[in-house]
């Protein structure tokens, strides 16, 4: 049995709203054809989970490796539509496998297929967020997954990734903890394979180093690796959020969790939860263009939780108007934050590096102070180090 640890407890304890996803390698075997055991323990660890009051969102990989054992395939479609075709048999069969699990034990199971468009736009990403809310009020567990029979660029180039689909999932909900279940203990301190290697059990802050631990394995039935899961992490972390990676392959990973055990590995950062309109602006929403700032501005958005005035921008790329959601990068070229612009691309390209008060010398008036406002705009990198857009 895993030691408790009290910071883990203190999470645990307060996360009443979990979202569980659940990788490709966790649900088949070698075959590709789904692991109706594993299947069952999910089941089991999630009614007990449910037992305790808490609600569970499942986000759940494997419908295009479902659909290869269904067909008895054993080299992935070439072509889009035989790929499409493989991924909605599969669907299909991955939903009933869950189904099953849940039904025998009184809870049923709620199918959700999501594209990114379906969050980008603001009246979808809110009806999303209350249909899920209220499959959870009816007691159901949202099983989530990526549309692949109409993601097309995804298909093209994998068999899907859905570690991103769940951070987004994540911060629809305002969910505390994001558990990403893989067939790896957690993150390493080096490649797993060294003899002295060992999981590392809290990481406090995404860096340069810890992204540098990401070994992906590259081939098989699955595309998420180490690399999109840190990625992932560092969404939930941003948002308020904690994250867990763990092993999918312990039956009993959920109820150990929920116990504030030390599995896998912890992700922490940011501790205040950030409000659901910024969650939608940092993540979700569809940015029409991007800002460059200096230095001083970025550390006032940052540590100062100021807004952007024109004094700070340096360059702008895109032909956005104002309202529009806008990216905002430093000199390296990496995104930090992003909001809602209050002036349009060739506004902006007027008024770049000026004081407030010439705004209106050079625009006829100041219809706003400030480019981006800080109640409008959501900080989601805090390091110079990666792009978290």
């Amino acid at each position: 049995m895993s030691t408790p640890d009290p910071v883990r407890q203190a999470i645990a304890s307060s996360a009443a709203l979990i979202v569980v996803k659940v990788g490709t390698r966790v649900l088949t075997g070698p075959d590709g054809l789904l692991d109706t055991a594993r299947i069952e323990s999910f089941g089991r660890q999630f009614d007990a989970v449910l037992a305790q009051g808490r609600q569970l969102v499942l986000v759940s990989s494997g419908a295009v490796g479902a659909g290869m054992g269904r067909m008895g395939l054993t080299k992935r479609p070439q072509e889009l539509a035989q790929l499409q075709a493989v991924a909605a048999i599969g669907q299909s069969s991955l939903i009933e496998a869950y189904e099953r699990a849940f039904r025998s034990r009184g809870r049923h199971a709620a199918q959700v297929l999501l594209v990114a468009d379906d969050l980008q736009d603001r009246a979808r990403y809110l009806n999303i967020r209350n249909t899920l809310r209220a499959l959870l009020d009816y007691g159901a567990i949202p099983v989530i997954n990526e549309n692949d029979t109409v993601s097309v660029d995804e298909l093209r180039t994998s068999f899907g990734d859905n570690d991103r689909l769940a951070a987004l999932v994540a911060t629809v909900l305002g969910a505390p903890l994001l558990v990403l279940l893989s067939d790896v203990d957690g993150l390493f301190d080096r490649h797993p394979a060294e003899p002295d290697a060992s999981v590392l059990r809290h990481v406090p802050q995404i860096d340069a180093g810890i992204e540098g631990l990401a070994c992906d394995r590259l081939g098989g039935l699955s595309k998420g690796g180490m690399a999109s899961k840190i990625a992932a992490a560092r969404i939930a972390t941003e948002a308020g959020g904690a994250c867990i990676i763990a092993s999918g392959r312990n039956d009993h990973v959920l109820e150990e969790i929920c116990r504030g055990d030390a599995v896998g590995t912890l992700f922490t950062g940011h501790s205040a939860a950030m409000p659901s309109w910024k969650r939608w602006l940092g993540w979700s929403a569809d940015a029409r263009g991007t800002v460059t700032v200096d230095g001083g501005a970025r550390q006032a958005v940052i540590d100062g939780g100021r807004s952007l005035l024109a004094a700070g921008v340096t360059d702008i790329a895109g032909d956005f108007a104002a309202g529009d959601v806008v990216a905002l990068t430093a000199g390296d070229g990496r995104v930090f934050a992003r909001g809602l612009v209050n002036y349009s691309a060739p506004e902006l390209r007027r008024i770049a590096g000026m004081r407030t008060e010439r705004i209106a010398e050079l625009l006829g008036s100041i219809p706003y102070e400030e480019v981006v406002h800080r109640d409008n705009l959501a900080v989601i990198a805090r390091d110079h180090i990666t792009d978290a857009g």
